[in-house]
Formats: structure tokens, sequence, C-alpha cells
């Protein structure tokens, strides 16, 4: 799993690599390669392509250079613009041009007008101007090749553009734009990701994120030190459970799935059928009388558990219904659709009421009491549980409502939910999006799952991995409906809280991803479609 890092730390992890062993040179050479295969990839073949890479002065014009070699071998048209000219012993240099790539330079360029012929007819770009260690503003001739660049890709729809490391005036530790940055369609970075890459302030800029090998022994300190990881397809896929030739329903549990109200009934839909697109081998719905048969024919392979209802939600009388279904429950899931109307409040109140809580209470600056400093409540009987939507804010309603959940339960917030949950306010939640998320889990004593671009799923041990997903097509009603009915199915299914949360966060990524393909276009993506996509999500990642 790659891990996340500051450019302190990306500096560290070099000199540490170097000192035991792996070459600069070899860092740059596989760097490059990495870049040229990637552009490969996406393109399925660079025969006869025109790709243009713009060279910086430092190693990330050398990175840009072993691209611009591998890419000419592989039969692209490459030419390499160059911010200044490279010292004419430069190994990268000597093997661009023995590859046949065409070298020009700004500073022999006085008017550009080499640049502009480079520019016709060219579909690749790949900016190697600057990489992680850049300064802001970037100076005024590289600013010019990229306004030109960008006014170039406006008008060739086809264009694609690579970033190498980082698009060039980007970042790395704030996501922080340069005004002339170009924004890249695929980023390709080297031996870990970096914080700024997967901000909401870079989103934009990023574009697919793409971290590759660069030769880094895996047992270097500096990088074992370091915890927030990229979670990546083979994660999870390592969480998935197996699912033997001798299996029956039982072998992959019971969720059971509250959730719906007269306003919401779409929610108890989506999260009981992702639950079982996951893999669960029994789902029970557990909903208000009152919507069922709305229900009952859109999902027949579920079994039902009818709650008393008032005025269409949930009533404070369903708790002891639903504890009737427990029993059989592997995993819980609560809140989806709710409402957050008084009868609802008043039933989670009574399902989570098996104890009381102790009188110790301290107060640790976070706006809510500290878990940790409590000892003498007890927690109600429950599966494993997933908590989400209305429910996430009408905890807020039951004294020490973290102590009242089966520890760990994997708690599924957007940014508003979790800066209600933790007082500290949506803003504040979005700008510290891992710190946040870190620092509650480990004071509830909770899995938190906190949804948005780059979701972020941190445990009380302090593990914490980021989904590598920023798409709009995840940007709609429903879709987190479908997120938490997959991560209860995967606790039905007996994974462990963080494990599922990762499993059914990247899943769901992928699923929004491929929705979007089938449909083709991302404002047209439904919850319904992310929920149909969840198969070909588990092919993809290689669990058929």
């Amino acid at each position: 799993m790659p891990k996340i890092t500051t450019i302190a730390q990306m500096r560290a992890l070099e000199a540490q690599a170097h000192a035991a062993g792996v070459s600069y040179e070899s860092m740059m050479e596989l760097a490059g390669t990495a870049v040229a295969a990637a552009i490969s990839r996406r393109l399925g073949s660079v025969e006869g392509v025109q790709v243009l890479v713009l060279v910086g002065p430092g190693n990330n014009g050398g990175d840009g250079l072993v691209a611009a070699r591998h890419l000419a071998l592989a039969g692209a048209a490459v030419k390499a613009y160059c911010l200044k000219p490279r010292a004419a012993a430069d190994p990268q240099l000597i093997g661009a041009l023995a590859a046949n790539v065409f070298v020009a330079d700004a500073e022999s360029d006085q008017r550009l007008r080499v640049f502009a012929n480079v520019l016709r007819g060219t579909r690749v770009v790949v900016d190697a101007l600057f990489g992680t260690g850049a300064r802001r503003p970037m100076p005024e001739a590289a600013a010019q090749l990229l306004r030109k660049t960008h006014a170039h890709i406006l008008q060739t729809s086809n264009a694609l553009t690579v970033a190498v490391d980082c698009p060039s005036g980007f970042d790395c530790d704030t996501g922080e734009l340069d005004r002339d940055t170009l924004r890249a369609d695929l980023t390709v970075t080297f031996g870990a990701a970096k914080f700024g890459q997967l901000s909401l302030a870079g989103a934009d800029a990023i574009g697919d994120l793409h971290v590759a090998d660069i030769g880094w022994p895996a047992d270097l300190p500096a990088l074992q030190a370091i915890k927030p990881q990229l979670a990546t397809a083979a994660d999870a896929l390592a969480s998935l459970p197996p699912r033997p030739r001798s299996a029956h329903k039982g072998t992959f549990g019971t969720a059971l799935i509250v959730a719906g109200s007269v306003n919401y009934t779409g929610a108890a839909y989506l999260a009981a059928a992702a639950a079982y697109r996951i893999g669960a081998g029994l789902v029970t719905a557990a909903v208000p009388n009152a919507i069922y048969p709305m229900l009952a024919g859109q999902l027949p392979e579920a079994t039902w558990l009818l709650l008393p209802a008032d005025m269409g939600v949930i009533a404070g009388k369903a708790a002891a219904v639903v504890r009737t279904g427990l029993g059989a429950a592997s995993a819980l899931l609560i809140g989806p659709g709710w409402g957050q109307e008084k009868p609802t409040a008043e039933f989670l109140r009574q399902l989570l009421a098996e104890g009381e809580p102790g009188a110790k209470e301290s107060a640790m600056g976070f706006g809510v009491r500290s878990a940790r400093a409590t000892s003498a409540a007890q927690p109600a009987k429950l599966p494993p549980t997933v908590v989400d939507a209305d429910a996430l804010k009408l905890l807020l309603g039951i004294d020490e409502w973290w102590l009242r959940l089966p520890a760990p339960a994997v708690l599924t917030p957007h940014p508003g939910e979790m800066g209600v949950l933790s007082g500290l306010g949506r803003d504040a939640v979005q700008a510290d999006r891992i710190g946040v998320a870190l620092r509650f889990s480990a004071q509830w004593g909770h899995v938190v799952l906190l949804k948005g671009a780059y979701t972020v799923v941190a445990a009380p041990d302090g593990r914490v991995t980021v989904q590598p997903f920023a798409t709009p097509a995840l940007a709609r009603a429903g879709t987190g409906d479908v997120l938490a009915g997959m991560t209860a199915g995967l606790l039905a299914q007996g994974v462990a809280p963080y494990e599922a949360a990762l499993a059914a966060a990247y899943l769901h990524g992928v699923a929004g991803q491929l929705a979007a393909a089938r449909v083709g276009a991302l404002a047209s993506v439904l919850a319904s479609d992310v929920l149909a996509a969840i198969p070909a999500a588990l092919n993809a990642v290689g669990a058929a």
C-alpha cells in the first residue's frame, strides 16, 4: 500500500534510499519509465502519437527526458522542449537524442516560434518542468510556456496532459496552485503519494493519480515510520472474504438493515441491495410497516422485519422488534433514510439503552467527552454495526453514545455530519480530513469512514487509509446508502471493521467510475447505477 508523505518526508526517503544503494540515477530511470508506461496504458498504443515533453532544469526534467526516450522507442513522435539548455554531458539528454527525440530550448527560441511549431499536432503533453520542490509563483518563462500549452489544449479536444510527479506550480503539501499551473488528466507520482495530491484544493489539478515504484527498499526506516496510506485494488482484494465452493448462504452471514421512512423509501432498498451485491448471504430489511408494500417487489431476495411507525417514520417501540432480529444477524446497519423526527430519535435511544453510562467525564477540548475517560458504561448487545446518515446526528441526543456502540463500530459521516458529530463544523473537517478522522476515531474508539473526495478511513489504533477517488459521479443522493450497505454486507461476512470500511470504500469508488463510463456522462450517474456496478467493481479488483 503506497504511503502518503510530505515534501520533507520525500526528501528523507530519497536520501535513505540512495544511502541504501538505490542511486538517484536509477530512481530517475524508473520514474521516467513509469511515466512512459502510464501513457502507453492510457492510450493503448503510442505508435505515431505526437508527444511534447516540457523539460525543466532539475531532476523532474530528467524524469521527463527518460520518459521521452522510452516513448520514442515505442514509436511515438517525441519532441522535448527545455526551459533551459541541458548540459551536453547529461545522460538523460544523450539518451533522448539517441532515440531520435527532437530537442529544443527556450533560451535559443527568443520569440517561441519553435515552440509554436512543436505544439502543432501535439496529442500528449508531458509536464516535467518542476516537481515537488518547486516554489510559487513560477518563473515567467515557464508560466508563458504553460499558458501557450493550455491554449493549445483548449483547441485540441483529445489532448492528454500528463504531470511528472505533480503539475508544475502545484504545492504537494497543501494542494495550492500557481495561477498558470497546467491541470493534468493523469499524474504519475513517485515512491509515495503526497498530501497535497489528495487535498480538496488539488483534486481538479491532479486528474487520475498513479503512484510508481522507484526502487525503494520496503524496510527503509523513514518509510516504516509513515502511517497514512493510499488504498489500492490489491488492498481491497486482500480484505475480501474467501468464497469456498462448499459455501451455503449461512457462510456469508446475515445483514440486518434498519432503514427507510415514508420520505426516504429508496434508502432502504439501496442499502439492502448493496449488502447483497457485495456478497452477504442473507439480508433482512427492517423498515417502517407503511413503506413495506413499496419495497417488497423491488427486492424479492430480502426477508423483512416490519417496524411500528409513527406518521411514516420508525417509532420508539420498534426497538423491541429490531431486537428480535438481532440474534440471527452477523452485522447491523442503522440510519439510512430515517429522518430526524422525535419518534426515531427515541427508537435509537431505546436500541442503545442496554447500559447506563458512568458518571466520570473528562473534557478533552474536542467539544465532546472522552470515551477513554469513562469506564462504567455498558454497550448495547449489538453485532458489528455500521452507523450512517441520520443515525449519526441522532447520536448527539444520547449521553456518551460512543460507549453504547459495539467497539469498533463503523461510522460513515459525510463532512457535514462529521462537523456536527465532532462539534468542529464542516469547514474545519474539510481543512484537515485525515487529521480529524484520526483524532475522533481514537477518541471515540470507532472506525471513521469520512466520505467525500478522497474518502478517509481511520481506525482507533492509528491506521489510516485514503481512497484515490475524487469524482462527481458519487456526488449524488443515495450513493452513501449504497456505501453503507456494502460496508454492512462485508461485516456480515466476518470482515473486520477497518478492513470492511476500506474495501467497501474502494469498491464504491471503482463502481462510481464504472457507472460513469457506462452511463456516458458524470452528471447522469444515479445511485442505482453505482449499485448496479458493484459486480463489475468486484471483477475489476480481481474478486470474480
